[in-house]
C-alpha cells in the first residue's frame, strides 16, 4: 500500500513509449508522489519497459481499458487519485487508416472517461472543488497532428492558436480529445491543461515507427522502406526532453492553457535515414557483418544506405509538421537538452545495445 502522505497521479498507457520514459524518470524526480499506471497492454504496450520501476514503492500498474468506467471510478476511490496525466492511445498512423474505430474508441471515448470521472470525483459542481481537491489537475498529451500540415516555408511553424485541421483518422482522433478536455476546462472549470508535441524518438519506441524500423531493417540486411519520395518533413524531439517538458507543464503550466513542445529539429525522412546509416557505418560496419548479411540478402553491400527502399505513399501522408515551442521555452523557461545529433546517437547506442551489437 502507498505512502498516504504522498500524492497519487494516474498515469495512463505507461508500458508504451513516451509513459515508460516518462515514469521512471518522474519517480526518480519526485519522493512526495505515487503513481498508479492504468494500461490494457494492447501490442504497443510492453511491461518490459518498465523494469526498473515494477518493484518500487511508489509505483502500482492496473491492467485495464481506460474506457471501462467501473475500473476507472474504482482506481480514483481506491487510491484517492489527484491528478490525471493522460499518455494512452492508439498512435499509428498506418493502423488508424486500416481500422480507425479502435482510435475513436480508444482515443475519444476513453479521454472522456477519464476527464468525466475526474470531474465528478473532484468537484462538487461546475468550478466548484470539493474540499481538499483544489490543486487536482488533468494533463491531456496530445501531438502535432492535430494542426494538419504546413507549406515548405520554414518560418510556417504550429503554434498553440494554430486551427486545428487533422488529415488522418488518428489526428482526428487525437484532435477531438483535445477538444473534450477543452470542453471540461470551459463549462466546468476543470483544471486542465494540453501539451501537443512533435514527433518523439530515443530508447523503447515500438518496432513500428520510422527510426525503430530504419534501425532493425538496417540491421538485419532487410531493405529500409521509406514512404514516396522520402521528403516528408517531421520536427523531432528527444524523449527525455518531452517527458521533461510534460513535468514543467504538469506543476506550472497555466491552468486551460496549451502547449507545444518540439524539439525544432526539423528532418526529411531522407535525412534521417541517411544519418542513421552513417552513424551504423561507423558503430558496426558491414564489413564485419558481411558473412551473415550475405546469407540473408544475397548480395554484398558496403553501406546500409544500400537497403533504402521506396515503397508506395501512406494514404493522406502529411507532407510536413514544425513546432513553435516558444510560449513553453519563454513563459516556463522549457529548452531541450538534445539536438538530433546527439539524441540520435544515444538512440541508436540503445538499440545496438537492445540487439547486442556494437561497443
Amino acid at each position: 500500500m502507498f505512502n498516504n502522505e504522498n500524492k497519487t497521479i494516474l498515469v495512463t498507457g505507461c508500458a508504451g513509449f513516451i509513459g515508460s520514459n516518462f515514469v521512471p524518470y518522474f519517480v526518480d524526480k519526485y519522493e512526495n508522489y505515487n503513481i498508479v499506471n492504468l494500461d490494457f497492454l494492447t501490442y504497443a504496450g510492453n511491461l518490459e519497459n518498465l523494469k526498473e520501476v515494477e518493484d518500487h514503492p511508489r509505483y502500482k500498474f492496473i491492467k485495464g481499458d481506460i474506457c471501462n468506467r467501473e475500473l476507472v471510478e474504482f482506481i480514483f476511490d481506491e487510491y484517492d487519485v489527484r491528478g490525471v496525466i493522460h499518455f494512452a492511445a492508439e498512435s499509428h498512423v498506418d493502423n488508424s487508416i486500416k481500422n480507425p474505430g479502435v482510435f475513436v474508441e480508444t482515443n475519444v471515448n476513453g479521454t472522456f472517461t477519464l476527464i468525466d470521472v475526474a470531474y465528478k470525483k473532484w468537484m462538487e459542481k461546475p468550478f466548484t472543488y470539493k474540499d481538499g481537491y483544489q490543486g487536482c489537475r488533468f494533463h491531456h498529451i496530445s501531438t502535432d497532428e492535430v494542426y494538419g500540415t504546413l507549406s515548405d516555408d520554414p518560418n510556417d511553424l504550429f503554434t498553440e492558436e494554430t486551427p486545428c485541421a487533422p488529415n488522418s483518422p488518428y489526428s482526428a482522433s487525437k484532435a477531438s480529445s483535445d477538444m473534450i478536455v477543452r470542453s471540461y476546462q470551459e463549462t466546468y472549470g476543470l483544471n486542465t491543461v494540453i501539451t501537443n508535441c512533435s514527433n518523439n524518438y530515443g530508447p523503447k519506441q515500438h518496432n513500428e515507427k520510422l527510426i525503430p524500423t530504419i534501425i532493425r531493417n538496417a540491421l538485419a540486411g532487410n531493405p529500409i522502406p521509406i514512404y514516396g519520395d522520402g521528403k516528408n518533413i517531421r520536427d523531432w524531439l528527444y524523449v527525455l526532453d518531452h517527458c521533461k517538458g510534460i513535468d514543467l507543464v504538469y506543476h506550472t503550466g497555466k491552468e486551460g492553457n496549451v502547449y507545444n513542445i518540439g524539439g525544432r529539429n526539423e528532418r526529411t525522412n531522407l535525412q534521417i535515414v541517411d544519418r542513421i546509416c552513417e552513424i551504423l557505418d561507423e558503430k558496426v560496419p558491414l564489413s564485419s557483418r558481411h558473412s551473415q548479411l550475405d546469407r540473408e540478402s544475397k548480395k554484398e553491400i558496403n553501406s546500409y544506405k544500400e537497403l533504402i527502399t521506396f515503397v508506395e505513399d501512406r494514404a493522406g501522408h502529411d507532407r510536413r509538421y514544425a513546432i513553435d515551442a516558444t510560449k513553453l521555452e519563454n513563459e516556463l523557461g522549457w529548452k531541450a537538452d538534445e539536438n538530433f545529433d546527439t539524441g540520435i546517437v544515444k538512440t541508436i547506442e540503445w538499440y545496438l545495445k537492445k540487439y547486442n551489437l556494437g561497443k
